[in-house]
């Protein structure tokens, strides 16, 4: 007996009293004779139909019978059994009847099995099927997920396409043809005709996927459209997915070239293109146009800033970052530039106004530069470049150090009054006494990190970062560098000193009350004999080596840690990595950053920053002008460097500045030349771009950044308002929504991710769906405003006449999950023109 039929019939008695078997091809008598179902009677028809008829309707009407015929099924006229037959249940032997059996399906399914029959031969497809089958499934849905499992997907039919996407992006097809050869091609098509409108005498998968980006390109400029909206909303989900990401790369730029779309994108204003992402050449087009508007001054900055904002939300953002912000920061730089005036009557006022503004152009510069090497671009950016390389060198950098010469000239003593409350600033040599001995004297402990050639528009952005990080507060304040301002005296002054001075020997050592101060040793031994306290140095790569109970320990033990990092002048000092300076200042903010957190988590506070002197740096080579005649020249000439002389009996020389030892605040007979303004001395076997040892701001200048930690949280995700409009009701395909960031982004407070979209009051998404970041920082309301546009699916009709629901969702942190951040409420009431929105 096979356990197949005795299966089979048990679940056919489950529904039916009476159940017919017709044994068509004599061949299952056995089976037949050995089942044994202790409930059910087993009769078999043999010319006796009438009084069998009697018997199980009306003799034993609660009886279960099983009714065997051996040979085919009579015909219906000759069938005295019919009407009881139709009434109950009947048990097919044949294989169609079996696959219908084993998935548990009724015979009106008959004819889909039978049309699919290939789809049933794989043992594995049938298990896939009976376990995605439900109790309501109509033939409609049983094809759908028919399709998916051919298609490895979900039974949806965007899921199902997508796949096949991906197998056409990979040059594959074996999942088409399995939909083919088991006839599912013919139901994939209407599918696609029903949710798409898609329609065509060459109907195919490349066939489809060509139509898309054509149409949904043309639904967002112009052009011929064949799709519906539901398409445009697919072709949305399909490319903000991460799993498909690849896939939709390569066959939209497969697309862009069988669609001829870089010529179309000649002729277009690119501000009309800002919210189109289907094709890379849409971003390269963009980026081009707003070089060549930025280069013309076409384009405000803040235009630019915002169409740069709004362009991350494409899906090529990422691969274009770098290009976009390189723009952005030089159509910053040009506005900064133009209101910049760059006069000044002292040295205090000279260091006033660059804390206060000129810095920014430093930092401009060095961001332009930094996105310029990291996007490879020159050639696209090279114009705007040399327009930047010009403003900076040229406009800014030398004509804001020739104004600061003047009054560096005047003056016969390198020192800074006291600045006003804002901007504090005090000659480097006052560091310990400032800073550290009164928090020593009050007998708390101190953390000072001195981070080699941090000018001070660096410590600018590096304060930012600390006090976005929680709970975190830092204040910035200045310092006026010694001069010459090289490592070995910056290093010098930033120790407790009583007296400084030049070593009288070619070594440009620098000697703190007498003691060498060369290395982490020696420095150490300052600072212990100068205050009566437990004192370490070291170097900040070993400190972010130690574990947790090491860097406890050492801050334990110690009332005072000196911690020590170089990245930025190690890299720019030498002649062949010089060009990477600005990639060490980012890798430097980031080792900044840790240990700060290293040193707290270690229960460490009143930490210190500062650096031992800044620096210049010009990306382009340096033009002959900027470099000095001037030569060495006197009775005795010790150190020379690209910016200063150490020597004695020193010539004078006009494009030179020469300075004495008490002059600069130094003991000794030492004298100092220093070539004016931003000029270099000639040397050979250096390099030129990366220079600092003058007076020029960006080498004197220098941050000191004072942190703490708090104890209660600081931080606040700012807050996003919907703007309704004038209407609730939407009547078309689309509905345009503006977004409100209620204020600035600041240090503390911090941007804010949403997703928004559209939903039945049954929580089905019946629009395309925006990932939104509110980072604005515009103190102008109206530069916070985001205008969104929803495109409604076609499932957005079964909501006709009903509230819809409009939600901002955030995600739990460290989840997949999504929580409503604020919703309102629209009624739907569209009409049938709303199809006709593109």
């Amino acid at each position: 007996m096979s356990p197949r039929i005795k299966q089979a019939l048990t679940r056919l008695f489950e529904k039916h009293r009476i159940i017919f078997w017709y044994d068509s091809k004599k061949e299952l008598r056995a089976d037949y004779e050995s089942l044994d179902m202790p409930d059910v009677e087993k009769v078999e028809i043999t010319n006796n139909e009438f009084g069998l008829k009697y018997r199980v309707l009306k003799e034993q009407p609660d009886q279960k019978f099983l009714l065997y015929k051996e040979g085919p099924q009579p015909e219906e006229i000759d069938n005295w059994l019919l009407d009881v037959q139709l009434s109950h249940g009947e048990f097919r032997t044949d294989q169609v009847a079996l696959w219908l059996a084993e998935l548990e399906l009724g015979i009106e399914f008959i004819d889909l099995v039978q049309a699919h029959d290939t789809f049933f031969h794989a043992v594995k497809r049938k298990e896939e099927l009976k376990a995605l089958l439900d109790k309501d499934d109509t033939q409609g849905k049983i094809r759908l997920k028919m399709l998916a499992i051919c298609a490895g997907s979900e039974p949806r039919i965007d899921s199902v396409l997508e796949n096949l996407l991906e197998e056409l992006s990979e040059d594959k097809e074996e999942k088409f043809k399995l939909i083919t050869r088991c006839g599912l091609d013919e139901f994939l098509w209407e599918q696609m005709k029903r949710f798409y409108g898609y329609s065509s005498e060459t109907k195919g998968v490349k066939d489809f996927v060509i139509e898309l980006f054509k149409s949904c390109y043309a639904m967002g400029t112009d052009g011929t459209i064949k799709l519906t909206g539901d398409a445009l909303v697919f072709l949305k989900r399909w490319k903000d997915s991460r799993k498909y990401e690849d896939s939709f790369k390569k066959l939209s730029n497969e697309c862009a070239d069988i669609l001829s779309i870089e010529n179309d994108l000649g002729s277009k204003d690119f501000r009309k293109l800002i919210e189109l992402d289907y094709f890379e050449l849409i971003d390269k087009k963009i980026i081009s146009d707003l070089v060549r508007n930025v280069a013309e001054r076409t384009i405000s900055a803040g235009d630019c800033a915002l169409l740069v904002r709004q362009r991350r939300q494409s899906h090529w953002y990422d691969r274009f970052e770098h290009e976009y912000s390189a723009v952005d920061v030089a159509a910053q730089f040009v506005h900064a530039l133009d209101e910049a005036h760059l006069t000044m009557e002292s040295i205090t006022e000279g260091v006033q106004r660059y804390c206060r503004s000129w810095y920014r152009l430093d930092q401009l510069y060095r961001k332009y530069t930094y996105h310029l090497q990291s996007s490879g671009k020159t050639s696209l950016l090279e114009k705007l470049t040399e327009q930047i390389e010009n403003l900076y060198s040229n406009t800014f950098l030398l004509g804001v150090n020739d104004n600061w010469q003047k009054v560096v000239d005047e003056t016969d003593k390198w020192d800074i009054a006291d600045t006003d409350r804002d901007h504090p600033c005090s000659l480097q040599n006052r560091f310990f006494e400032r800073y550290v001995s009164p928090v020593l004297d009050k007998k708390n402990k101190i953390f000072v990190i001195i981070s080699d050639a941090l000018r001070y528009e660096i410590g600018e952005e590096l304060l930012g970062r600390i006090r976005q990080e929680d709970r975190y507060e830092a204040v910035l304040e200045s310092s006026l560098a010694m001069l010459p301002s090289y490592t070995q005296l910056g290093m010098a002054a930033l120790l407790p000193n009583k007296e400084i001075a030049l070593k009288d020997n070619d070594s440009g050592a620098v000697l703190v009350d007498g003691q060498s101060s060369q290395g982490i040793a020696n420095r150490n031994k300052i600072l212990s004999n100068a205050v009566s306290k437990n004192i370490a140095t070291v170097k900040a790569e070993e400190f972010l080596g130690l574990n947790n109970d090491e860097s406890r320990a050492l801050v334990k033990d110690n009332d005072a840690i000196y911690i020590y990092h170089n990245r930025i002048d190690i890299i720019g000092d030498k002649r062949d990595s010089e060009e990477h300076v600005f990639k060490a200042v980012e890798d430097t903010l980031q080792d900044l950053i840790k240990l700060i957190k290293k040193l707290t988590s270690s229960n460490a506070n009143n930490i210190l920053m500062t650096a031992d002197h800044g620096f210049i740096y010009q990306n382009r080579a340096i033009d002959e002008s900027d470099f000095t005649e001037a030569e060495a020249d006197g009775s005795e000439i010790l150190y020379l460097d690209r910016r200063f002389i150490l020597g004695k009996g020193l010539s004078e020389n006009s494009s030179l500045k020469k300075f004495t030892a008490a002059q600069l605040g130094l003991s000794g007979d030492m004298e100092i030349q220093i070539p004016k303004s931003i000029n270099r001395l000639r040397q050979k076997g250096s390099g030129s771009r990366f220079v600092h040892g003058g007076a020029s701001l960006q080498e004197v200048v220098i941050p000191i950044i004072k942190i703490n930690k708090k104890r209660q949280t600081d931080i606040s995700v700012v807050e996003v308002d919907i703007l309704r409009g004038s209407s609730s009701v939407i009547t078309s395909g689309q509905l345009a929504v503006a977004l409100y960031q209620k204020e600035p982004i600041t240090d503390k407070v911090q941007p804010r991710k949403l997703r928004a979209g559209i939903y039945t009051q049954a929580d089905e998404l019946i629009s395309d769906r925006h990932e939104l970041t509110f980072d604005l920082n515009s103190e102008n309301p109206r530069e916070r405003e985001l205008q969104i546009r929803f495109v409604m699916t076609k499932q957005a009709d079964k909501a006709n006449e009903e509230d819809v629901i409009l939600k901002l969702e955030e995600q739990e942190l460290g989840t997949s999950h999504f929580k409503e951040y604020k919703s309102i409420r629209y009624l739907m009431r569209r009409s049938f023109t709303s199809d006709f929105d593109f």
